[in-house]
């Protein structure tokens, strides 16, 4: 087995224009759980392999409810990522994480509903531990390279899409100790976690969504002109990282994590099913 790193970024469109990509190209990636939210741009910074799926595709045409996460996180491991960056957008829900501030966020709330979240279900069941939901070496690294004004920990509350929150919403997110909140990062990190790909996620501060009395409520207007400053800011701390990585990847827990997750008896599991689990379980259940 290879040990090496891929990274995999999930991410805005404009992401994937990093200075430094080598041989960069963008590959079509067919999966058996519905098409992925674009091509990916595969190429490689020094020795290490890069993988960006714009996550709402080109042009921002996926809302957030729509994304097929399985898909992404399918395509991603079929192409032979090892580890997931995930950078996203997201508002504030405490003063000290102000707007063009990045969190480096290590739990999740899960408020989404109606979402597909798993890749397992009746035939072959499985229940991974989210626990501690993202890669602690891989958030270093991140953290690393994002620099000043950067936040290390935080939680995010993970809200269904596409309105943003009332205002007594936000208030009681702000209870629950929540710091950013955001759209996209569920089922996207539980399913990273499915296909045994350690993962990370930046969340890039856009607004303070609305519990602020003396700030305006979050609107599109208010979160396009911060994206600016975040995606360049956003593309530098990339190429820092890929960088920065250690020549040999080392071994993360998290890539064999299915070993204690996968409850059905081999005899029992349905055949369709484990088909469909060619990328993401493979190691888990003798596929290769």
């Amino acid at each position: 087995m290879s040990t090496g790193w891929h990274i995999g970024i999930i991410g805005g469109s404009g992401l994937y224009d990093v200075e430094g990509v080598e041989d960069g190209r963008w590959v079509e990636v067919t999966t058996p759980w519905g098409a992925p939210s674009d091509a990916i741009f595969s190429g490689r910074v020094g020795p290490v392999a890069v993988s960006f799926l714009p996550r709402h595709g080109r042009g921002h045409r996926i809302s957030p409810d729509a994304i097929n996460a399985r898909a992404n996180i399918d395509a991603l491991k079929r192409i032979g990522v090892t580890d997931v960056l995930a950078v996203s957008s997201v508002g504030s829900l405490v003063e000290a994480r102000p707007p063009g501030s990045f969190t480096i966020v290590d739990q999740f709330i899960d408020r989404t509903r109606g979402r597909a979240a798993s890749f397992f279900g009746s035939g072959c069941v499985a229940h991974v531990s989210m626990a501690d939901p993202v890669c602690p070496r891989l958030s270093a690294f991140a953290a690393d390279a994002a620099g000043a004004g950067t936040v290390r920990g935080g939680t995010y509350l993970a809200m269904e899409a596409p309105q943003f929150s009332t205002r007594a919403e936000s208030h009681l997110y702000r209870q629950w100790g929540c710091h950013v909140i955001g759209m996209t990062a569920m089922p996207e990190a539980k399913l990273a976690r499915e296909a045994e790909l350690p993962y990370a996620l930046v969340g890039m501060v856009t607004d303070y969504d609305c519990w602020r009395a003396d700030t305006e409520a979050v609107d599109v207007a208010q979160v396009i002109a911060q994206l600016g400053a975040n995606a360049a800011r956003a593309r530098s701390m990339v190429i820092d990282l890929l960088r920065a990585l250690p020549a040999q990847r080392p071994p993360s827990p998290i890539d064999t994590c299915l070993d204690q997750a996968i409850i059905t008896a081999k005899s029992a599991r349905d055949p369709v099913l484990v088909e469909k689990l060619d990328a993401v379980a493979w190691r888990a259940l003798g596929l290769r």
